[in-house]
Order: C-alpha cells, then sequence, then structure tokens
C-alpha cells in the first residue's frame, strides 16, 4: 500500500464545502462535526465510523434473518400455478437482494478491519485522505473520489 498522505488543503475546503449541504447516510446517525485542526482519523472518528459500520451490518443481519423466516413461513403450495408463479417470483427477488446485502456484509466486515488496522479512510490506491463526508455518504468508500472516478472512466472504456 502506497504511503499515506495529506489532502491538499483547497482539495479538503472544496470536499468540505461539498459535504456541508449532506446530511448522514443513516438516520440514527448525526454527522460527524470536525473541529478546526483535528487530526484525520482520529480516535474519536475511528469510534464514529466504527458505530456505524456495526449498526448497519447489524441491521442486515437482521433484515437477513427476517427473509430467511419468511421465506420459511411462506413456503406453501399453492393449487394455482399462477398464485405459486408469483410467490417463487417474491422469493427469487428477496433472495437476490438479500444477496447484494450478503456482499456487503463482507464490505461492511472489511472496512471495520481496515478500522483495526488503520486503514480506513485512506484511498487504496494513492494513499490520501478519503475525507469525513465521502465515508459518510458510503462508510465502506476503499477510494477517494478521484480514483473512484478513475476506475469507472477505465470500466466504461472496457465495456
Amino acid at each position: 500500500m502506497p504511503a499515506k498522505k495529506k489532502v491538499a488543503k483547497a482539495s479538503a475546503a472544496k470536499v468540505a464545502r461539498v459535504g456541508a449541504a449532506t446530511t448522514s447516510w443513516y438516520d440514527g446517525f448525526a454527522p460527524y462535526k470536525e473541529k478546526r485542526g483535528e487530526e484525520y482519523m482520529n480516535p474519536a472518528q475511528i469510534e464514529h465510523f466504527r458505530k456505524i459500520l456495526m449498526s448497519w451490518r447489524r441491521d442486515l443481519i437482521e433484515e437477513i434473518d427476517r427473509t430467511v423466516q419468511h421465506l420459511q413461513d411462506d413456503a406453501g403450495s399453492f393449487a394455482d400455478p399462477n398464485d405459486r408463479a408469483t410467490q417463487e417470483e417474491e422469493f427469487a427477488l428477496e433472495l437476490r437482494t438479500r444477496d447484494r446485502e450478503r456482499k456487503l456484509i463482507k464490505k461492511i466486515g472489511e472496512s471495520l478491519a481496515s478500522l483495526d488496522t488503520g486503514d480506513y479512510g485512506y484511498c487504496e490506491y494513492c494513499g490520501i485522505e478519503i475525507g469525513i463526508r465521502r465515508l459518510e455518504a458510503r462508510p465502506t468508500a476503499t477510494l477517494c473520489i478521484d480514483c473512484k472516478t478513475l476506475d469507472e472512466i477505465r470500466e466504461k472504456q472496457v465495456i
């Protein structure tokens, strides 16, 4: 992993202006209030993101458990083939949604692990700070906005 770099002052100010208009991604948590001169990814910020990630993971796991229970409870057989087809389509949609959530739970686990190692909040490609507002918008982000933009451009060129 490249060495961690500090964000340029002008870029940080731009991110702060853009992020100031947004709210927390999750209703249960207030946006982190940065203090002037505060060190990036200090213990208070780490704890803030740990709480968000743990809560998000817990909510997703509870939703998966509810889905499993729902699928077991509603797995009755219908005499009408149309009713059976409708139920199977609903189950398939729920299973696709839960599969995406399972992948998200894995990403949340990776983010929690990077919190423990001190790598959370830094871009995997260039090593600069991702930024508090971007992390609040997407707590599992591993790339800064510039690297993510370049990544998406490359992805479009391959297709």
